[in-house]
């Protein structure tokens, strides 16, 4: 009965990830219901429950089908554009393994040490930026603010909600709308270098923006 359920729900997931005529949200939604059934009879099955794993594929289903972003043609264009933006300026422009659009901003390219005062050099990128968001009503922004680990949590955590804060408003001002758009800020607690050397420190003072456009009705 374990594989048998496991089967069907990977048979669902290959057969919405492939079926041709369906639109890229009946896609989109389709994988995430198929590949949400197969985590919840997965889960199931590692119980050693037959009824656990079918109503698992159940629930992980509908998990699945409410879930995750659409990536569009309107996505992979701004992401096209942005990478042209960015050339040169140490900013990382990717596509996350949740459809998400991806600009990680280093410090040098964005900020001074211990200011939140957005650099000149970074206007035109998130001018830029700005443009793609503009045209885009199902969009979704996350800012996230990272710092190294110098100093205390007493200053890195409120500088990495004020450095997002900045990037939060440059962008409002060129009329990108503020309920799409959220902010958060980590300090030193999610380094993706190492503190221990100064050009890990600089790889960890940063801001991270994300994009998701979500599957419309």
């Amino acid at each position: 009965m374990k594989k048998l359920v496991l089967s069907s729900c990977a048979l669902a997931v290959l057969l919405t990830g492939c079926a041709g005529g369906m639109t890229d949200t009946q896609r989109t939604t389709g994988m995430g219901a198929g590949v949400g059934a197969l985590g919840g009879a997965a889960i199931g099955a590692a119980t050693g429950n037959s009824r656990t794993a079918a109503i698992g594929a159940g629930v992980g289903a509908a998990a699945g089908a409410l879930g995750g972003y659409l990536w569009s043609q309107r996505m992979e264009s701004q992401k096209r554009q942005m990478e042209q933006a960015t050339q040169g300026t140490g900013i990382a422009v990717t596509q996350t393994a949740n459809n998400e659009l991806k600009l990680a901003i280093p410090s040098d390219a964005g900020f001074d040490t211990g200011r939140a005062a957005i650099k000149p050099a970074l206007a035109p990128v998130l001018d830029q930026f700005a443009n793609g968001l503009r045209n885009n009503a199902a969009a979704e922004v996350r800012i996230i603010g990272h710092t190294d680990n110098t100093g205390t949590d007493a200053i890195n955590n409120p500088l990495s909600v004020e450095r997002a804060a900045s990037t939060r408003d440059y962008l409002i001002a060129r009329g990108v709308r503020s309920s799409a758009i959220q902010i958060d800020g980590r300090g030193s607690r999610e380094p993706v270098a190492n503190n221990g050397t100064d050009a890990g420190r600089a790889q960890n003072r940063r801001i991270e923006i994300y994009v998701g456009e979500r599957p419309q009705s």
